[in-house]
């Protein structure tokens, strides 16, 4: 990270953040861009008055002393020269109490406009919502206006108003200032024509904005009593705001109407606060001396800054710190936490410090009591709100979305506001204390901190080893030897697949020679519980796993994973293993538990065939949003799920950059692309170019994982394409009336459902067109093809897949089904079967016919599947998916489930056997 981009985040960045939420939220509830860039440029101007009337007042100060001081100093200039002029000027200032550096205040305004301006023409010289968008006159708020043409000569008007306006309000402010100050305002004038003449009318028509606010204000400084008319204009227009949403038609939303209603209240706020102090000014009352204490308040921010900007993220990361590198750039997510760190240290302790430093001491002692109170609020809601959310991606995007229902959000601000009262009262009880509470507090988050930093540089350094030779995976195919591939769909859901070939027949045909087991079973509902069966069979399912409790899980999933592997390639097989899922409990497969056998090819190669236009916005993004993460998270619930925006955070992009983070509306439309299913996806899609063809007779094996499935994403359709904008509205019908084969009616009802259905057919469809490569080649015929996942999903899709087997509660089989599809060599016509099956008869499946009575090579047991007929099959049921916290010899206790094997499609061949057991008795 560069030092200027360091720089940027600490003076910046803050300010960015702030303009792209007050927009987004704007927008989100105008729906009109020109209109939203009113109330931005009111929003601001209104929230950086206190700013600027601080500065306005120094400058005037400054004015006043230097006319005071004017005479004398001119004398002195005129009498004495050299040294001597310099000393009598020293001390005709120190005489005064006037040093020489407060000339500075008097460019305080201009100071404070300058990172304001900067950060407004980033944010809206190439914002994406104003590129094509038409307001009143302007054709295009992403180009300049050209209102007027003249002789050919196209002539853009919004500058020019900007300027007139900017020389009005100049000429009115500096009504008995110097010529020094005069020139310096016109120049300036002169310089944003120029400078902005050519720039996008969004960017000119929101500086006009600020510049007729400047006019106002300069209007109303000039007024007797400016606030007592300010404070009734807001008044009347709160007024009018609350008859306008109560008299809205039915064209409004009722949005809208809260909207108004709520702005209107909010206006009569500065009327009441106004008549109440005039009411305690009639109370005749002992002056009193406030004393401020700046350690309190930058305790206080930095405090606030740790918590938001290096406890919160780090908490996430820490959590999975491999989720958060990015494959093929290996960014260390050490990174983010600088970024987020230096975010929060910009907005609490740079920019709230010049807040804090321009505020009289009146007002410092009010915002120490609200630094220490709001440090005491945070906490609290960090702590004990918003939790259970699911899980989160590495875009921050949780699956299940973020709501609180009203019962929630009242407890939550009823609690906030009994700490705000509690905290109140220390500071009343133990004001001199406070301060040394808020250092040892801040030293303990530091070292929390210090904790998830040195795990995630752990975790971190150990994928630097296992990822360093890392390429283009590429698994050579023979055509006169034999081929077996077994690919492993995460999360592929069984049912689908009629559906899938119902709706893209020539899947079929692609699909030649492949049978699909309807009747398949996972053992558990999450990939470190269900995938060693997958990998190394039945010898490592939940319950055979449970009885070998003198051995970690972790070594006992990577013996998994080195089965079929290993067995291959001591039987001559050329062998090649890509992205072996949790190897070495790693969110990031540690390829060296391959390390025993050179022979093997290992590769990683999910992410390695996005380019850097598809990644590099994942990076950024977290950059900014981690920060604006640790922000959402210590906010009121009722303010989180509008901070959070379905995963945007309310980050505005610009018109040349991908959304890497998907955001749906309904079941028709999505913005964005989802990061890790691009990364997945990108692999399926260049299979073709992964693997090559050979002439020679050498039999071959090679073991694939990808999460193209797991990852659920919108696509465009019918080709289930992914795509920045998705309108599947033509599609709408036949969304809305679900997907009935063989009289079973597949639920296309929410995000999820169509979702995952979207991603499995786009992984089908690209199989498809690898299996049309295989065969353009010559190796199809004599590859024999295993296509198996870990388990399914609870998305309550198919209502034939609902039982009740605790206590009539609604359970989901969905979760406990498997995909399950294998071609055998020269194998023709797509056929299905309901025989009973189970993941764990992958292994079977592939050395059958190649390998005589093949034997485990770590256990030295036989390897088939009698086990699947011989006793009733134990389905465990655990929500502990985490391998860093699920990690010991056995796995967490959960729920224990039996089905006889048969028709696992029967409810009554499924029973409940015990709750919250590692292992159930009758297993074993």
């Amino acid at each position: 990270m560069p030092i200027t981009q360091i720089l940027y985040n600490l003076l910046l960045m803050p300010l960015q953040m702030l303009f792209e939420a007050v927009y987004r939220i704007a927008y989100s509830f105008i729906g009109n861009p020109g209109i939203t860039i009113i109330i931005f440029s009111l929003t601001i101007n209104f929230l950086i008055l206190p700013l600027y009337r601080r500065a306005d007042a120094l400058q005037e100060e400054e004015r006043n002393i230097e006319q005071k001081l004017s005479r004398g100093v001119r004398h002195i200039k005129k009498t004495f020269r050299g040294d001597e002029q310099m000393m009598m000027l020293q001390t005709y200032y120190r005489q005064n109490g006037y040093k020489p550096t407060y000339v500075l205040r008097g460019a305080t305004s201009l100071m404070l406009e300058i990172p304001f301006f900067i950060v407004a023409y980033r944010f809206l010289s190439n914002l994406d919502l104003l590129q094509g968008v038409s307001f009143g006159p302007i054709a295009d708020l992403g180009k300049p206006d050209g209102i007027l043409t003249i002789a050919g000569v196209t002539i853009n008007i919004l500058p020019i108003i900007m300027t007139a306006v900017n020389l009005v309000s100049s000429f009115l402010f500096t009504r008995g200032y110097s010529v020094k100050t005069k020139v310096q305002l016109y120049g300036m004038a002169a310089f944003f024509l120029v400078f902005l003449y050519t720039s996008p009318s969004g960017l000119v028509f929101y500086w006009t904005l600020n510049n007729a606010f400047s006019l106002i204000k300069t209007i109303f400084y000039k007024l007797r009593q400016p606030r007592r008319v300010l404070n009734v204009l807001s008044s009347l227009v709160g007024v009018g705001a609350v008859v306008l949403g109560l008299t809205a038609g039915a064209e409004r939303s009722a949005k809208w109407e809260i909207f108004f209603c709520v702005a209107g209240v909010l206006l009569q706020l500065p009327l009441l606060t106004a008549l109440l102090r005039s009411k305690a000014k009639a109370v005749k009352k002992e002056a009193h001396e406030y004393v401020d204490h700046p350690k309190v308040f930058f305790g206080g921010a930095v405090f606030l800054a740790v918590l938001t900007g290096l406890i919160i993220p780090s908490s996430v990361i820490a959590a999975s710190p491999q989720e958060f590198i990015v494959p093929g750039y290996m960014s260390n997510p050490i990174w983010y936490l600088v970024s987020s760190c230096c975010l929060a240290v910009g907005t609490f302790v740079v920019w709230f410090g010049v807040f804090y430093s321009l505020a009289d001491k009146r007002s410092r002692s009010y915002i120490e009591k609200a630094a220490w109170m709001l440090c005491g609020v945070v906490i609290v809601n960090y702590m004990f709100f918003g939790k259970d959310l699911g899980l989160i991606g590495n875009s921050l995007q949780y699956e299940n979305g973020m709501s609180f229902s009203a019962g929630q959000q009242l407890a939550n601000l009823a609690i906030i506001l009994g700490t705000a009262a509690v905290m109140w009262l220390i500071h009343r009880l133990i004001k001199k204390r406070v301060f040394d509470i808020i250092v040892i507090a801040t030293l303990a988050l530091c070292g929390l901190a210090i904790v998830n930093v040195a795990k995630i540089s752990t975790s971190v350094s150990q994928v630097s080893v296992t990822s360093a030779d890392e390429g283009g995976a590429l698994h050579s195919l023979s055509k006169n030897g034999k081929n077996v591939v077994v690919l492993m769909l995460d999360r592929g859901i069984n049912e689908y697949i009629p559906y899938i070939m119902n709706e893209k027949p020539e899947l079929k045909e692609q699909f030649d020679g492949f049978t699909y087991y309807s009747n398949t079973i996972a053992y558990a509902p999450f990939t470190n519980m269900a995938i060693p069966a997958v990998f190394g069979g039945y010898e490592y399912t939940p319950a055979e796993n449970s009885k070998r409790d003198s051995e970690s899980l972790e070594s006992k999933h990577n013996e998994a994973l080195k089965v079929m592997p290993v067995l291959f390639s001591k039987n001559g097989y050329r062998v090649t293993v890509c992205q072996p899922t949790y190897a070495g409990y790693q969110w990031t497969p540690d390829l060296s538990i391959y390390d025993d056998y050179p022979e093997i090819k290992t590769y990683n190669p999910t992410g390695m065939y996005s380019s850097e236009l598809e990644t590099r916005p994942l990076i950024e993004g977290n950059m900014r949003n981690f920060f604006a993460f640790g922000i959402t998270k210590v906010s009121p619930l009722f303010a989180q799920p509008a901070l959070y925006e379905d995963g945007l955070y309310n980050y505005v992009k610009d018109s040349e950059a991908i959304e890497l983070t998907q955001t749906t509306d309904g079941i028709l439309r999505s913005t964005g692309i989802s990061n890790t299913f691009l990364n997945n996806y990108n692999v399926l899609h260049c299979l073709p170019t992964i693997t090559s063809v050979t002439d020679d007779e050498q039999n071959t094996f090679m073991m694939l994982s990808n999460d193209a499935t797991h990852e659920p994403c919108m696509l465009q359709m019918p080709d289930y394409t992914p795509e920045q904008k998705v309108d599947n509205s033509a599609y709408a019908d036949q969304l809305a009336n679900g997907y009935v084969v063989d009289g079973r009616k597949l639920k296309m009802e929410n995000e999820r459902q169509v979702t995952h259905y979207q991603s499995n057919m786009a992984a089908m469809l690209q199989l498809g067109r690898w299996f049309d490569y295989l065969r353009e080649n010559g190796v199809y015929d004599n590859t024999k093809i295993i296509i198996v996942s870990d388990h399914g999903r609870n998305i309550r899709q198919m209502d034939e897949a609902i039982y009740h087997l605790i206590n009539d509660e609604e359970f989901d089989s969905e979760y406990f089904r498997a995909l399950l599809m294998v071609k055998d060599f020269n194998a023709t016509g797509f056929t299905s079967s309901d025989e009973f099956m189970t993941q764990a008869d992958t292994p079977t499946l592939a050395f059958g016919g190649l390998i005589d009575d093949p034997v485990n090579p770590f256990t030295g047991k036989v390897i088939n599947n009698s086990e699947k007929t011989a006793h009733d099959q134990y389905i465990f049921e655990s929500h502990i998916w985490d391998v860093g916290e699920n990690n010991g010899n056995v796995f967490r206790p959960g729920n224990w489930f039996a089905l006889r094997p048969g028709d696992s499609w029967n409810e009554s061949n499924w029973r409940l056997v015990t709750f919250n057991s590692v292992l159930p008795e009758e297993a074993k």
